[in-house]
């Protein structure tokens, strides 16, 4: 079982936001925002190195496509927010309480989720690598379609996930506290569980293989 490859990002000394609005394809280096209503803002195609955000509202804010470089995202909240295509590379995000955040198509790698909440995750047809999911909780996540290598899950909460069509390898399930699987319990293939975990889930595989137990 090969282990998720993540390192701790280390940013440098940040020039802090001077203010506006975000704007699409914009290029923000070293640059840190901090308790901003980013709100309904249009940052599609923007690049973020070496970049903090930090308890800034992110409600449906435009990032489709945008690109995170070295970037730490902390107390994070919103709902809505569109990161559809975006790319994700050595990025930590920590205590995030997100809602319908929209990761369809992205790519992470290298990439930490620690603590938090967030609600319908849509991370359909994305490719994760090298991604840690560590003491958060994800209520009713979608995965449907995507591709998992060597993904860990430490501590923290699965709950009505949808593994429909993904595709697994080296993924560690292990450590979830909770792993309630709504949809793609067949697609596991790939995947490590416990022997309790493999006890819970028991039913719903026997389901898939026409088995009764009576």
């Amino acid at each position: 079982m090969a282990a998720a490859r993540v390192a701790e990002v280390r940013l440098p000394p940040l020039e802090r936001f001077g203010g506006g609005a975000l704007e699409p394809d914009g290029d923000y280096d070293g640059v840190e925002f901090a308790g901003l209503d980013l709100g309904g803002q249009r940052g599609a195609g923007a690049r973020f190195i070496d970049c903090a955000l930090r308890e800034c509202a992110l409600d449906g804010t435009e990032l489709a496509g945008a690109r995170f470089v070295d970037c730490v995202l902390e107390g994070v909240r919103g709902v809505g927010t569109d990161l559809a295509g975006a790319s994700l590379r050595d990025v930590e995000v920590r205590d995030a309480r997100l809602g319908g955040a929209q990761l369809h198509g992205a790519v992470l790698t290298g990439v930490v989720v620690r603590g938090g909440k967030i609600d319908f995750l849509n991370l359909r047809e994305a490719k994760l690598t090298d991604v840690v999911f560590e003491g958060c909780v994800l209520v009713e996540a979608d995965f449907a379609g995507a591709r998992l290598e060597r993904v860990e899950f430490r501590d923290c909460a699965l709950r009505q996930v949808d593994f429909g069509a993904v595709l697994m390898n080296d993924v560690d399930l292990r450590g979830a506290a909770e792993l309630d699987i709504a949809r793609g319990v067949e697609r596991l293939a790939g995947a490590v569980i416990s022997p309790a975990q493999l006890l819970e889930l028991a039913p719903a595989l026997a389901a898939q293989v026409g088995v009764r137990v009576e």
